[in-house]
């Protein structure tokens, strides 16, 4: 007999999903109550954010800082490497994998977002959805109010400029804006 997929299983695995499933709202409310939590702290209190943020992701390296506020959806989802730096208001959707490099800079108001609707109305308004990851690699640089879609990777070094909306992967090494982002020209390799 074949085992019928949960919906988290088949969220995590790219497939179409409804999100209106009674296990992934709690897990939805575990991460909603650890965000709320970490967003009240006093800005001081490095150890109790740092913990917080342990609990809520599926890894981090030993030393980053994700200024306040920050959103997520479940959290588990996501992975920041050494030395991370996420600027106010990160938003971050993360029904699939999020994996972050070590030494990125994210600026104020960034949001990635893993998941997007069906686009069959009668679909839609069932609540089905569909994930695929997002990563950044190393030393990449984020510039405020950029939104990066399903599905992207940015390679390492790269510098997204301000206000883009990156739809499509971004090679490692260049200097990439706009909406939809493309890429500029590339970083010379005396910068790198």
């Amino acid at each position: 007999m074949i085992k019928k997929m949960t919906e988290k299983e088949k969220m995590l695995s790219g497939a179409y999903y409804t999100y209106i499933d009674a296990e992934l709202a709690a897990e939805r409310d575990i991460a909603e109550d650890l965000v709320t939590d970490y967003n009240r702290l006093h800005p001081k209190k490095e150890v109790e954010r740092a913990t917080i943020i342990r609990k809520l992701f599926g890894s981090t390296g030993e030393k980053f800082s994700i200024k306040q506020p920050f959103y997520c959806d479940y959290g588990y989802n996501i992975h920041i490497g050494e030395n991370f730096f996420s600027n106010f208001n990160f938003t971050v959707l993360d029904e699939a994998e999020v994996r972050i490099g070590d030494n990125v800079l994210i600026a104020p108001n960034v949001s990635i977002y893993t998941v997007n609707h069906a686009i069959a109305i009668d679909q839609r308004n069932a609540g089905i959805e569909y994930a695929k990851p997002v990563h950044i690699e190393n030393n990449a640089w984020i510039g405020g109010n950029t939104v990066i879609l399903q599905g992207v990777t940015i390679g390492a070094n790269s510098i997204i400029g301000a206000g883009s909306v990156v739809t499509k992967s971004i090679p490692a090494n260049v200097i990439a804006a706009g909406n939809p982002c493309r890429v500029i020209k590339a970083i010379p390799e005396n910068e790198l």
